[in-house]
């Protein structure tokens, strides 16, 4: 893989966030890498489990941070802030999170992975029961459909539902026709 050799080189094979050297996997930074190294980063098996959410953070472990959020490379930039943010009530996280420096456009790359991780989780109706594929839902108010050309109306029951991967939107057949739909106009049935 032509990026991990690029990454291997970049981080004299050491994880970009704490410098560890064994057990080294490539991480594309979301929400949107195109697996290269400028948008990758090299990072351990500690580093990688806590960062996708598969094992408690160790805030001692990420210490580390106060030196990775200096590094050059805007993607190691990007997770060590996000990291960070995760640990802000933390004081020492917190005071690096307010001593960090970032280009603009590194930051807003930095702060949609933040935004896109508030917004995952449960979907759920207009009333906060949470949805499931499958469910039957009701329109609570009309909805104009753009593109086919129809108004779906208030009451209009939508049976066997589809999650997506934005948790305020489904998928659902609607007068014969597949349409995304808004989570907050609907009323789980």
């Amino acid at each position: 893989m032509v990026a991990q050799q690029a990454l291997e080189q970049r981080s004299n094979n050491s994880c970009e966030l704490c410098t560890e050297k064994n057990n080294l996997a490539v991480y594309p930074v979301p929400p949107t890498s195109d697996l290269s190294a400028q948008q990758s980063i090299l990072v351990c098996n500690t580093c990688l489990t806590q960062i996708e959410g598969n094992a408690d953070l160790d805030i001692n472990h990420w210490r580390c941070l106060t030196d990775s959020m200096w590094n050059q490379e805007p993607a190691v930039q990007v997770m060590s802030y996000r990291m960070l943010h995760k640990l802000s009530t933390e004081s020492w996280a917190q005071d690096a999170l307010d001593m960090i420096y970032m280009e603009d456009a590194v930051k807003t790359w930095a702060e949609q992975g933040i935004a896109a991780a508030e917004r995952a989780g449960p979907t759920r109706d207009s009333n906060g029961a949470e949805l499931q594929d499958g469910d039957d839902v009701t329109l609570i108010k009309d909805l104009k459909v753009k593109g086919a050309n129809f108004t779906a109306k208030q009451g209009t029951l939508v049976r066997g539902i589809t999650l997506t991967d934005n948790p305020e939107h489904i998928e659902g057949k609607v007068n014969g026709t597949r349409i995304v739909l808004v989570a907050d106009y609907l009323k789980k049935a």
